[in-house]
């Protein structure tokens, strides 16, 4: 009897554990995945006018003026003030921005810096921007920083404990291959941002920015439309009639 009613109580503690859990992340953080085998993910920075979409909303009423419907989108790393990507930008595997490989001050160029890249054959890669190698076979990148994880770690210059808050937003690949977008619904620091990601078994993961960062994910009823970025990450899908 003793033995029974300990199992129970063991089950009921997991149980517990589980649903807290859930709930902390879920008021954390709002999580999109993306499985390229069967999204259509890219990169956007300007129309077919060479205007920059600046915003999610710009963006979403050129999809459906295209005969598509936003099912995401996601600023895709930093700036400049004339909103031309920083750093490298591959589109349609034209690099449109190089890559920087210059030492400065802010979160650009906290080393290491990285790069997310699409390749032709429908597969995602983050690495450090000093392992980099343009292959001619990607399709899309952006380069952004600093890194998140970097192999299995969290950054090496990021403090648990620390009191530098901010909304941020990132990017990480999961061990089966998919892409995870993750924004902070509320403030945190690096250390707690980078480690969520590595909590959800990402190798390797990418910061993307701060305070400015929005989302658009309808199915988690997370409606964001304003900005006035550079890049934004998008899935599509053909509209419905």
């Amino acid at each position: 009897m003793k033995l029974k009613i300990g199992f129970w109580v063991l089950i009921v503690i997991v149980l517990a554990v589980f649903i807290n859990a859930k709930i902390y992340s879920d008021d954390l953080f709002v999580v999109y995945k993306v499985d390229l085998k069967k999204q259509d993910l890219k990169l956007y920075w300007k129309n077919e006018a060479a205007q920059n979409f600046g915003s999610i909303l710009n963006l979403k009423n050129w999809t459906e003026k295209n005969n598509l419907t936003l099912k995401f989108a996601m600023n895709a790393g930093m700036y400049k003030k004339d909103n031309s990507p920083q750093g490298l930008y591959i589109e349609k595997k034209k690099v449109l921005s190089p890559l920087d490989t210059t030492k400065s001050e802010g979160n650009f160029y906290l080393k290491p810096n990285g790069v997310f890249y699409l390749t032709t054959n429908k597969t995602a890669e983050i690495c450090t921007t000093e392992k980099f190698q343009n292959t001619g076979k990607i399709e899309y990148a952006t380069q952004s920083g600093p890194m998140l994880v970097i192999d299995g770690k969290i950054h090496p210059d990021f403090k648990e404990g620390s009191v530098n808050l901010n909304i941020r937003n990132g990017v990480g690949i999961l061990p089966n291959g998919k892409i995870v977008f993750v924004l902070s619904k509320k403030e945190i620091n690096f250390y707690d941002f980078a480690n969520y990601f590595k909590s959800l078994g990402c190798k390797n993961a990418l910061y993307l920015d701060g305070f400015v960062s929005r989302a658009y994910i309808p199915s988690e009823n997370w409606i964001q439309t304003d900005g006035n970025f550079g890049v934004i990450f998008a899935v599509t899908g053909k509209k419905k009639d």
